[in-house]
């Protein structure tokens, strides 16, 4: 017993780093749709929207063998997250000697707060699925812990998933709002920012590209070796990058 405890406490490790990868670049989608709310409202924004998704994933444990037929739901997240990173550089460009017209157009345009949250619900079910396949992939290898099954999979093995999925999106919420501390500190990443929603758009695609039912690219690519390093590479550099261009704008304002 003892043996299989480890084992379960070990993959609860395992599964709370992987999702605290992905909450990472997920986290800066979530900080880049609530930003234009008030204050007082984005983390009522962050939580609200984070709460639906906890309720999206515990449901999704016992239909994840369904919802893994609908490649859709992915290239629908791809396609809104790229329209929306092309969307606001275009329009930060446009007004950049405007600071004043762009606030202004921001309020004005922003989703209400309601809107907003269904937007980071959305964004969140459209990154869930992945992370969640990866989860019951790692869960299933351990040994059955009790004499019960939940949707289909043992009480042991679905207990220790979400588990490792309710820490990540606690994880998640509290890195968006430090992201959108930082927005907030330093508006000339707000580029940058809309550069990574973009750059986890593209990672939405090559899921999309490698479902089994698209077949455009080999179904283990996303999690091969090479991509991983090419989407964490790109995405560190876009983000130092876009550091050392705010830091410079604020010493220079």
């Amino acid at each position: 017993m003892e043996a299989i405890i480890l084992q379960y406490g070990w993959v609860l490790i395992v599964l709370v780093v992987l999702e605290g990868l992905l909450a990472a670049d997920n986290a800066v989608v979530m900080a880049v749709m609530v930003k234009h709310l008030p204050q007082e409202q984005q983390k009522k924004a962050l939580f609200y929207g984070l709460f639906g998704a906890l309720i999206f994933r515990f449901s999704a444990l016992f239909v994840i063998t369904v919802l893994v037929n609908y490649w859709q739901i992915q290239a629908v997240g791809a396609a809104y997250l790229l329209f929306m990173s092309a969307k606001n550089i275009y329009d930060l460009r446009k007004h950049k000697d405007d600071e004043e017209e762009t606030a202004e157009r921001a309020e004005k345009k922003g989703s209400g707060f309601w809107l907003t949250v269904l937007k980071v619900e959305a964004a969140d079910i459209a990154f869930a699925i992945d992370s969640m396949l990866a989860a019951v992939a790692i869960a299933v290898t351990l040994p059955h812990l009790g004499n019960f099954d939940i949707g289909g999979i043992n009480g042991g093995q679905f207990i220790v998933m979400l588990l490792g999925g309710f820490i990540g999106v606690i994880m998640m919420r509290f890195a968006a709002q430090w992201f959108v501390k930082v927005l907030n500190d330093y508006p000339s990443l707000e580029t940058a920012a809309f550069l990574i929603v973009g750059w986890v758009g593209v990672k939405l695609v090559v899921l999309t590209l490698a479902h089994e039912k698209v077949g455009i690219l080999p179904v283990e690519f996303p999690h091969s070796t090479a991509w991983e390093l090419t989407f964490w590479i790109v995405l560190l550099g876009i983000a130092f990058v876009g550091y050392l261009v705010g830091v410079r704008h604020k010493k220079n304002n």
